[in-house]
């Protein structure tokens, strides 16, 4: 403790040469012993070190109170660096803050600039609410009578003080309406942010200051037009950072008002056709431009214009830029659908982009673009990305195209194309249900049959490494595999297919390594069924199955040894058991969805008789009693309610009441119902979400999920933020399928982040639905 102390860059020298951390220590200790001691001339050395220190990592609590030491001194370049200090070791979550708000007060209302400065910038960054609404006062006098570099620090410590205590807003209302008729870039780029929070966070702020939208707008033509000041100009654009903060806060002011939209329409289209796009400056200026007018009441040309900019976006080489036109048109394609259909082109030449994040959002925006007007073309290109896409895309785009192939599919034979080409390229990446409703789409299409067996056929016979595919393959020839020897298809290409290469091939996929289990087991089931469709190969289907006795797999061994019990002990009854499958009508299905001729989905209805396991999913997902038992459809009704049923669609359905299902942190979610006569199993729910206290919820994502027997499906909510009381709620409609008329329950997952800004996650159950929803 006897060595001197030593200075800034001799520690830093010292530190950068040390092998160990016995360096720190050392001085560590010599720090804490020349703060215990008192020394008045070390005070600044002392706490500089230990400010260094702290930004190595190392504890440095111990100089908290000489922070507040230096903070009181006379002298400036002590009181510099205890506001340093207090900024870097102080924080909310410390007792010892509160004792700078006596220090902060006095120095705010201290004779010097230089020492307002300092306060009002620790105050900006540790003030907590108690020491906003104590302090107050003296930052609105800095910020409409002190010198402009205090003011401007003035308006910037204003904005966290509405920040932290949104009541405060009240105070600095007649402070930005002096404010707003400065001159001083930097003072009216800091007034326009505090407008700004002030705006997002009371409601009845907002309204006052709409009423200055033709201020904003001038401000925003004089950047524009006049250049305001040359010495703030970046790349040929004058100030962008106050165009940037004029354009947010017309964003604000205009959602909601079409009064205060038409008062800019003029400027914000000015801005958008003068502003160069050369450099990345004048591309953030377009960019929020765009956001502005998608967010606003704007007229329908501006919105083209703005779809039209990010078009330009896409021919950028910048990948950021691209990237943000993406992301930004994906956000428009519900609402400017045709106007994005003249860049349709450009949208897939990004799939072509090497970057991982261009190729993946150009593909969600060129599924969103998919319409019957284009399926065919679009497809097309989509199956070219899906052949030579990597790994990790591959499972989205297989599932985007079969989910438009659904939609959109001009007829069964293309779409049964489409789907088979997907299996094709996509293999293991397709979705699990894909195989189940490409084959009831087959079973579906009976004119087909000859086709679609000699292009299954076809594809197995080159490559049986694509499972799905394979699975699909197998299933048909051992249900149609008399057709291949039929010559009934003239559309096809010419296959020569003899009665005993079908046995073969079906071999070929027992014995490969590349067969899964459930696929061999489709293959055995379809070599026994060939038994009764090609007699003349009994005999070495008998071998095949008898081999598959003794398998390994249980699975296989079950199904060999009771296919052999069939041949020997029950052979008169073979040709009745291994019938082909009837056609299984979409009624017929459970907890699925099923694929309706045209490509159009049918929600699955109920049986008259329900199976245990829906009941057992119902529990496992709601944790409710089962629900009641439906009435099957054989047994004796009376003859009143067969009359209603013939008059359903004659009869006008009562009205469903509203349901209010969640409120709380200031935001309310509502469902209000609605029946469309021309289909009585599908209910139309609009949740609204809307707050009752001052403030905007951003980040808002409802998800549902109801029981087996029933479907539910989200459509793209309006947005993303909740406004102010004000404001127009956020609406997301949810079409639900119900076909049995079960008692509708469902779970509600809710995100998103209140004014405060800490992200919120809320589940809900929901039991009490009227009875009128599913009745």
């Amino acid at each position: 403790m006897g060595d001197p102390l030593m200075t800034l860059p001799e520690l830093i020298r010292g530190v950068r040469g040390a092998r160990t951390q016995e360096l720190v220590q050392r001085e560590c200790a010599r720090i804490r012993g020349a703060i215990r001691t008192g020394d008045p001339q070390a005070g600044t050395t002392n706490l500089t070190k230990l400010l260094y220190i702290h930004l190595l990592g190392y504890p440095a609590h111990f100089g908290q109170m000489e922070c507040l030491k230096l903070l009181a001194s006379p002298q400036f370049h002590q009181k510099r660096i205890g506001y340093l200090g207090a900024a870097l070791l102080l924080d909310e979550r410390q007792d010892a803050h509160l004792l700078l708000t006596n220090s902060i007060k006095n120095d705010l209302a201290h004779p010097s600039p230089c020492v307002q400065g300092l306060a009002l910038a620790c105050l900006g960054c540790l003030g907590s609410a108690g020491m906003c609404r104590d302090l107050v006062g003296e930052v609105q006098r800095l910020a409409g009578d002190a010198l402009a570099p205090v003011r401007r620090k003035a308006v910037a410590c204003a904005v966290h003080m509405v920040r932290k205590v949104p009541e405060l807003s009240d105070i600095f209302i007649p402070v930005c309406d002096r404010l707003l008729k400065e001159h001083s870039q930097g003072l009216l780029h800091g007034t326009l942010l505090l407008i700004t929070e002030m705006c997002e966070r009371r409601p009845d702020v907002l309204n006052h200051f709409r009423k200055a939208v033709p201020r904003v707008v001038e401000i925003l033509h004089n950047l524009e037009v006049s250049g305001y000041s040359l010495e703030h100009s970046i790349m040929g654009v004058s100030n962008p950072f106050l165009q940037v903060r004029a354009l947010r806060l017309l964003r604000v002011l205009g959602q909601g008002s079409k009064e205060a939209s038409e008062a800019m329409n003029d400027t914000l289209a000015q801005v958008a056709m003068n502003t160069e796009t050369s450099h990345n400056v004048g591309s953030a200026v377009l960019y929020e431009t765009v956001l502005t007018i998608t967010a606003v009441h704007s007229a329908p040309g501006l919105r083209v214009l703005a779809v039209n900019i990010l078009g330009r976006f896409l021919l950028s080489r910048d990948r950021n830029i691209r990237s943000v036109a993406l992301m930004s048109l994906l956000r428009l394609v519900r609402v400017e659908q045709s106007a994005l259909q003249r860049h349709r082109a450009t949208v897939l030449a990004c799939l072509r982009d090497p970057d991982p994040s261009i190729h993946r959002r150009a593909l969600d925006l060129s599924l969103a673009l998919m319409t019957g007007a284009n399926v065919r073309t679009m497809t097309q290109e989509l199956l070219g990305f899906l052949e030579t896409c990597p790994p990790a895309m591959k499972p989205p785009c297989a599932s985007g195209l079969l989910f438009a192939a659904e939609r959109f599919a001009p007829n069964k034979r293309w779409h049964i194309d489409t789907m088979l080409q997907v299996l094709t390229m996509a293999g293991s990446s397709v979705p699990d249900n894909a195989v189940s409703r490409l084959i009831q789409l087959i079973v579906g299409a009976g004119e087909l049959h000859p086709y679609i067996m000699r292009r299954l056929y076809g594809a197995l016979a080159c490559d049986i490494s694509q499972q799905p595919l394979v699975q699909v393959a197998t299933w048909c020839i051992g249900e149609y595999g008399d057709l291949l020897l039929a010559d009934s298809c003239e559309e096809a290409e010419p296959v020569q297919v003899e009665e005993g290469q079908v046995p073969v091939l079906l071999e070929r996929v027992l014995q490969s390594h590349l067969s899964l289990p459930p696929t061999r087991a489709l293959a055995l089931t379809a070599l026994m069924k060939l038994s009764t469709r090609l007699p003349g190969d009994i005999d070495r289907i008998r071998r095949i199955v008898s081999v598959f006795g003794s398998c390994h797999d249980i699975e296989l061994q079950q199904r060999a040894v009771e296919y052999n019990a069939l041949f020997r002990k029950y052979d008169h009854l073979r040709a009745s058991v291994l019938e082909k499958m009837p056609l299984v009508k979409a009624e017929e299905e459970e907890g699925a969805e099923v694929v309706a001729p045209g490509g159009q989905k049918r929600a699955p209805s109920s049986t008259a008789q329900e199976e245990p396991s829906q009941v057992a999913d119902l529990l496992d997902l709601l944790g409710g009693p089962p629900a009641d038992p439906l009435v099957p459809a054989g047994s004796d009704t009376p003859v009143a309610e067969s009359l209603l049923d013939l008059l359903e669609d004659v009869t006008t359905a009562p009205p469903i009441p509203p349901l209010r299902v969640w409120e709380g942190d200031g935001l309310r979610l509502d469902f209000a119902f609605q029946r469309p006569p021309a289909d009585p199993h599908l209910l139309l729910i609009t949740a609204s979400a809307s707050r009752t206290q001052p403030g905007t919820t951003s980040g808002f994502l409802l998800q549902a999920a109801v029981p087996k027997a029933l479907q539910v499906q989200l459509e793209a909510p309006s947005g993303t933020s909740v406004p102010g009381p004000d404001g127009a709620p956020l609406s997301q409609q949810l079409r639900v399928r119900n076909p049995g008329q079960a008692p509708l329950r469902m779970r509600l997952r809710l995100a998103y982040t209140p004014p405060a800004g800490v992200p919120v996650q809320e589940t809900l159950e929901i039991n009490d639905f009227p009875a009128a929803a599913w009745q």
